[in-house]
């Protein structure tokens, strides 16, 4: 048997309007808030005081002055006691001097005399120059040609400074200028071996130092 819902009791049918009503109604009271003033939920407005300015004053920095020390306090002499008594001592200052007493003293030794004699001045320049003997061609003649030069075939001159003394004889020859091969040592060989007239200043031998070119040629 089906049953037939009345009007008032079948709500399907009200649904949509109920829904309608329920938004108008919404509506009107979002509408009724917008309106409201507002003004008594502002937040209060706080006054400020006005701040207090603080001035920062620059403090110069003043300079040190070091002060030297006190000087120190000079020490107090403390005195020690000294109980020893020192007995006066007699001096005998009368002295007689009795000169027969007096003893010879032997005489000052002679000054030393000098045990080496100056060495000689060796000149370079004399008034009579010392001479060859046999002239330059006859110590050419003494001249032997060293092997190792003729292999090489090396030619030229050796040059010789020596010191001449009072008897003729040469002393301490060096080679100034030399070719080598074993002809620096043949000319000094062979002026070691000449003899010269000595040089003379003054009329009287002195040593000389001079100089001598000697020539080696290949025939």
């Amino acid at each position: 048997m089906a049953l037939n819902k009345t009007d008032k009791a079948d709500l399907k049918r009200r649904y949509p309007l109920y829904v309608e009503i329920g938004m108008v109604m919404t509506l009107a009271v979002l509408i009724v808030a917008f309106r409201l003033d507002m003004s008594a939920d502002a937040p209060p407005e706080f006054a400020l005081s006005d701040q207090e300015v603080v001035q920062m004053e620059e403090v110069q920095q003043t300079a040190q002055i070091e002060k030297p020390p006190p000087p120190l306090r000079p020490p107090v002499p403390v005195e020690v006691p000294n109980d020893e008594v020192l007995d006066d001592v007699e001096l005998d200052l009368d002295v007689s001097l009795d000169l027969d007493d007096m003893v010879d003293l032997p005489p000052p030794p002679p000054p030393a005399e000098e045990a080496e004699d100056e060495e000689p001045e060796i000149f370079v320049i004399v008034e009579q120059s010392p001479e060859l003997i046999g002239g330059l061609a006859g110590l050419q003649k003494n001249i032997r040609y060293p092997e190792i030069a003729k292999k090489a075939g090396v030619e030229g001159r050796v040059y010789l400074q020596f010191v001449v003394d009072e008897f003729g004889n040469v002393h301490d020859p060096i080679v100034t200028r030399g070719i080598g091969a074993g002809c620096d040592e043949e000319a000094i060989r062979a002026i070691l071996e000449a003899k010269f007239e000595p040089g003379r200043q003054r009329n009287s031998p002195v040593k000389v130092k001079m100089s001598l070119p000697i020539t080696f040629r290949l025939k």
